[in-house]
């Protein structure tokens, strides 16, 4: 199983819309493109003393490494565009890949 990760700090005044946002569209459209099987949506609960903004992890899951590839060259492109439109220049995000052992 591999697990695509992506880590998003959000800032504290776009932080609402953005959560609205990711519940209702952002995540049902990746799950809409069929690559993965689930997710979960979490909250990081440390924080660092300089760190403002919420800070969230939303884990995918796809079956093997070929489907992860598959979406990054069919459909990531176009979903991470529309995060910048809506909310760039507010948030920070990285991205990992993992797999369960």
């Amino acid at each position: 199983m591999i697990i695509y990760n992506v880590t998003i700090n959000i800032e504290e005044q776009s932080h609402s819309e953005w959560l609205e946002w990711l519940q209702q569209k952002h995540i049902p459209d990746v799950m809409a493109t069929g690559f993965f099987n689930s997710f979960k949506l979490l909250k990081l609960l440390s924080t660092q003393d300089d760190e403002s903004g919420f800070t969230y992890a939303i884990q995918y899951s796809c079956t093997d490494m070929d489907t992860y590839i598959r979406y990054q060259n069919e459909s990531a492109p176009a979903l991470q565009s529309d995060s910048l439109k809506m909310f760039g220049g507010k948030f920070v995000s990285f991205r990992t890949l993992l797999e369960e052992i």
